[in-house]
């Protein structure tokens, strides 16, 4: 048996007001699922700023639901799939997409031209006003040379990054010295981590780079649907 909660299909974070002037499909990282602590807590602070957020697990974090054993994610064909099903239940014109770490890579290939490399699976750019990546993971730790972000050159739809000053996942020297379309903007969390968590030492609090994360996704979001 599974010790890891059962979920409904989507966690909503609906606005108190309840009208939302745009909805965030928000994916999750490679290693924790759409209820993690960091995936709630900014859905809540967006919920707060009139924005609907959707949060879902991929495939293979459904089943590790079912059965609690712990696997790597799907390859990316399958995480591509799914991620276009639930664009696809949530296209009304007012769609931003995007995800922690491995959510934000995906969402970010959804509207680009790799997608349709993965079969079933197609560019999503007409459906989507915008892409918000939350710590994007440039490489893996260690490894500058294995660099993930060439689709970005060529991003179309507003994208914006997130990123902690010192990500072992792209560090802000080197996210700087990287070029991009002009349709994507970075913003840096002060001394964070990949989680944007500061050390004690630098003065900053996780709190604070998490009210900023809020405050510039909640920014973006309402520009792309022109709702400022």
């Amino acid at each position: 048996m599974s010790d890891t909660p059962v979920l409904p299909e989507y966690l909503v974070n609906e606005p108190e007001s309840g009208e939302a002037v745009a909805t965030f499909l928000f994916a999750h990282g490679a290693g924790a699922g759409m209820d993690h602590e960091f995936m709630t807590a900014i859905a809540e602070g967006l919920s707060q700023q009139e924005i609907r957020v959707v949060r879902f697990d991929f495939p293979y974090m459904v089943k590790r639901r079912e059965d609690g054993k712990k696997r790597p994610p799907d390859r990316q064909p399958k995480l591509l799939l799914d991620f276009q099903r639930h664009i696809d239940a949530f296209a009304d014109g007012k769609l931003v997409i995007g995800g922690k770490s491995m959510g934000g890579r995906m969402a970010s290939i959804m509207v680009s031209d790799v997608a349709p490399q993965s079969p079933g699976v197609e560019n999503c750019a007409a459906k989507v006003q915008g892409v918000a990546c939350l710590g994007f993971p440039f490489h893996p730790p260690g490894k500058p040379e294995n660099y993930r972000g060439e689709h970005l050159k060529e991003a179309v739809l507003p994208t914006l990054i997130l990123q902690g000053e010192r990500d072992t996942f792209g560090t802000r020297a080197e996210v700087e010295g990287w070029k991009y379309a002009d349709s994507v903007s970075v913003e840096f969390l002060p001394d964070g981590d990949h989680s944007f968590k500061p050390r004690k030492a630098s003065g900053h609090t996780e709190q604070q780079n998490r009210d900023r994360t809020v405050a510039l996704l909640a920014a973006f979001i309402k520009e792309c649907v022109h709702a400022t």
